[in-house]
């Protein structure tokens, strides 16, 4: 799990490995990550669009810009908060991802959320 919190916009992700979805004699590893964004500031923020970060256990990264989430531009007050789940399939058994949110707030300022490494990885690899 990971947590990072910018400007009171607190962002918690759980990845978990899908070996319904994997297989690693072909090269593809799956996994499913939740991202909870909570607003803990005094201010409405909306989320306008993401970067993400994916890197495999060689390094090579991937970036992944757009706009909103699972098709959403969320916006929330103070004390809201908003779940999806989203997936990421790798090449390799382990990886990682993180990045930013990009918002909103209601003065119009915009800001990057950061979103903290985490680690997605088939259970079991590192033992």
């Amino acid at each position: 799990m990971s947590t990072a919190t910018t400007r009171g916009v607190r962002i918690d992700v759980r990845a978990r490995f899908l070996p319904d979805q994997s297989d690693p004699r072909a090269g593809v590893w799956a996994h499913a990550y939740e991202v909870t964004i909570t607003n803990a500031s005094e201010r409405t923020v909306q989320l306008i669009s993401r970067h993400w970060i994916i890197r495999n256990e060689h390094g090579v990264e991937e970036h992944v810009r757009g706009p909103g989430v699972v098709g959403e531009q969320p916006r929330l007050a103070p004390g809201q908060r908003f779940v999806y789940t989203s997936g990421c399939p790798l090449d390799t058994a382990v990886g990682s991802m993180e990045g930013t949110f990009q918002m909103v707030d209601d003065t119009g300022a915009r800001f990057d959320a950061e979103i903290a490494r985490f680690t997605l990885a088939e259970p079991y690899v590192f033992n």
